[in-house]
């Protein structure tokens, strides 16, 4: 099983270091309304300079307040590129220039500066499920096996920063550690206290998304649980491990019959001398004992046969 404290560095690759960190806007409803009558001044101001300048016939006047309307309108039309809303389950994350300044979490309506870029990210609860793969398992099987990652993303920085593309990073890693998993444990346990994938599933479940989780930290993503969604032999092999399985069923229930057969015998043996019914010696004994191992191990109805003689005539 792989080091999962040390799973999360990869030997000869440099990470960014970015973490996710708070970035503050200014309240977006405020500024929208600001912006709106900015704008209405400016459209008022080009409005009353056209008109000084028809009734007057004063260029003068018209030829300042026109310029000085069309900057304020500028200014106002790209003020208004920095009104950014964000929804419940995205973030914004905020870069200037290239230079990361902060992630938007609260939702609604913020103004940042107008110049930024804001990228979308979304923080809510994703599936995934991998594809089927046939991976051989610690014996050497092939065997079929998939499964799902229920995963979230916790540091969007990281998640923008440290990966190309964050949700084929998830789907690679989780690919990866099924894998990993499959191969390093046996289909069936062969001695007492082997984890197998069939009969030991919530500690394998445990063990796949510890890996996964680890595997993934460096996007910054969070793993809730992963299941084992299907897992079976592969078709070349199935049917005869499907009669090893039979026979194994088959081997179980005959040593319990066994079992059971041996203390009926040594029940009925104990019970005859304690009420003293006959005196057997160890020849009828022994008869005794395999005429009933006879009828109670036999898988069809045995046919009694009274024996009128003497055991030994």
């Amino acid at each position: 099983m792989t080091d999962l404290t040390t799973a999360t560095e990869i030997p000869g690759v440099k990470r960014t270091g970015m973490t996710e960190r708070d970035r503050r806007a200014a309240p977006g409803i405020a500024l929208l309304v600001l912006l709106v009558v900015i704008m209405l001044a400016a459209a008022g101001l080009l409005a009353a300079g056209v008109v000084i300048g028809n009734v007057t016939g004063n260029g003068v006047v018209p030829a300042v307040m026109i310029p000085v309307a069309a900057v304020i309108a500028a200014l106002d039309y790209y003020a208004f590129h920095g009104l950014t809303s964000v929804v419940p389950g995205e973030a914004r994350v905020v870069q200037l220039f290239g230079r990361y300044t902060g992630t938007i979490r609260r939702p609604g309506l913020c103004w940042v500066n107008p110049f930024t870029q804001r990228r979308r990210v979304s923080t809510r609860i994703r599936n995934h499920e991998t594809q089927l793969a046939k991976v051989n398992d610690a014996d050497g099987n092939p065997i079929e096996i998939a499964a799902v990652v229920v995963w979230q993303v916790e540091d969007t920085a990281e998640a923008l920063y440290d990966v190309d593309d964050f949700v084929k990073f998830v789907d690679i890693q989780t690919e990866t550690a099924v894998r990993h998993v499959a191969s390093t444990h046996p289909y069936d346990a062969h001695t007492d206290g082997q984890l197998s994938l069939r009969e030991n599933a919530e500690e394998i479940t445990g063990q796949l998304t510890a890996e996964i989780a680890a595997r993934v930290a460096p996007a910054g993503v969070r793993v809730i649980e992963s299941r084992l969604t299907r897992l079976s032999f592969a078709p070349e092999i199935a049917q005869a491990m499907l009669r090893r399985q039979q026979a194994g069923a088959v081997i179980a229930a005959r040593q319990r019959i066994v079992e059971g057969a041996v203390g009926m015998v040594e029940l009925a043996l104990a019970r005859l001398e304690e009420r003293d019914i006959v005196d057997l010696d160890t020849e009828r004994k022994a008869a005794m004992v395999s005429n009933l191992m006879v009828v109670l191990c036999s898988e069809q109805n045995t046919q009694p046969i009274v024996n009128t003689g003497s055991l030994y005539q």
